[in-house]
């Protein structure tokens, strides 16, 4: 009779613990077919947002494109090729940040209409960081419309339709700032290694930055009213410049770029005789 008790409750338990671990498939089982497809549709829209977001910047920015000038299409599809896809996604504009030596790279969705050194579109710009003297920015405009300068930011930067192209404007405008060459040699460096480079040629001047970005851009100039007249933040200046105060970024780049030089008096007069 014991025995008998032992089989029966052994089954018993037996029963209960199949039930309990077949329940939650019973149950799915028997769920119906409405709950299942909203579950399965639900399953599938998460799978699609993730892959969607693991390639949004591809399609977006391949997708931004489509509609831009051809000029623009092709030199955003070559830095995406170099650089990777875009940092930042616009109708108007691709931007890459931090590549190499550039702060930032820009494709814009123009085509702007630039003769020099021969006719072309202006729609791909490099940035790099680098202090500009006020007195050189007339000759860099001189030199190509195209080179950009934003004192206040510490930004130099060149427009046109290649890369080789900016490099090249950029390194002869670090020419100009320097005194290395004049607006006039520049103009006709430029056109000289811009003829070798589109030949097929890779001209050092249009291959690489020949130059330094400035570890410390920026101006932020001299205040001229309220009670801080006359003084400057001094947040950022030109390596190695030192800048006194109420004294201009400009003037204290230029005390850099020429040691020991003192200004000339003029001579004493002699007194009537």
């Amino acid at each position: 009779m014991l025995t008998r008790k032992c089989i029966t409750r052994t089954a018993a338990a037996s029963c209960a613990l199949a039930v309990l671990t077949a329940g939650p498939a019973l149950a799915q089982q028997q769920q119906p077919p409405h709950d299942q497809h909203q579950q399965a549709q639900q399953s599938g829209q998460q799978q699609s947002s993730q892959r969607a977001q693991q390639s949004s910047g591809q399609q977006d920015a391949k997708t931004v494109i489509e509609d831009w000038p051809q000029v623009a299409q092709k030199a955003a599809k070559e830095m995406m090729d170099k650089y990777g896809q875009p940092s930042g996604v616009t109708p108007t504009r691709l931007v890459w940040t931090k590549q190499g030596p550039f702060t930032e790279i820009i494709v814009i969705n123009e085509a702007i209409n630039h003769d020099f050194p021969k006719p072309h579109k202006d729609c791909l710009e490099h940035v790099v960081a680098f202090n500009v003297p006020a007195d050189k920015v007339g000759e860099l405009a001189k030199f190509d419309g195209s080179i950009i300068v934003d004192r206040t930011r510490g930004r130099l930067s060149a427009r046109c339709d290649s890369e080789p192209h900016n490099i090249l404007a950029l390194n002869l405008a670090h020419d100009i700032i320097t005194g290395k060459k004049n607006v006039e040699q520049a103009r006709q460096a430029y056109g000289e290694a811009a003829k070798k480079e589109m030949s097929g040629e890779k001209p050092d001047l249009a291959m690489k930055l020949q130059f330094q970005p400035d570890p410390q851009p920026g101006d932020s100039d001299v205040a001229t009213i309220g009670p801080q007249a006359g003084q400057t933040s001094g947040e950022a200046q030109p390596a190695g410049a030192q800048q006194q105060p109420g004294q201009s970024k400009d003037a204290a780049h230029d005390e850099q770029r020429q040691p020991g030089q003192q200004e000339q008096q003029p001579a004493p007069q002699q007194g009537a005789q």
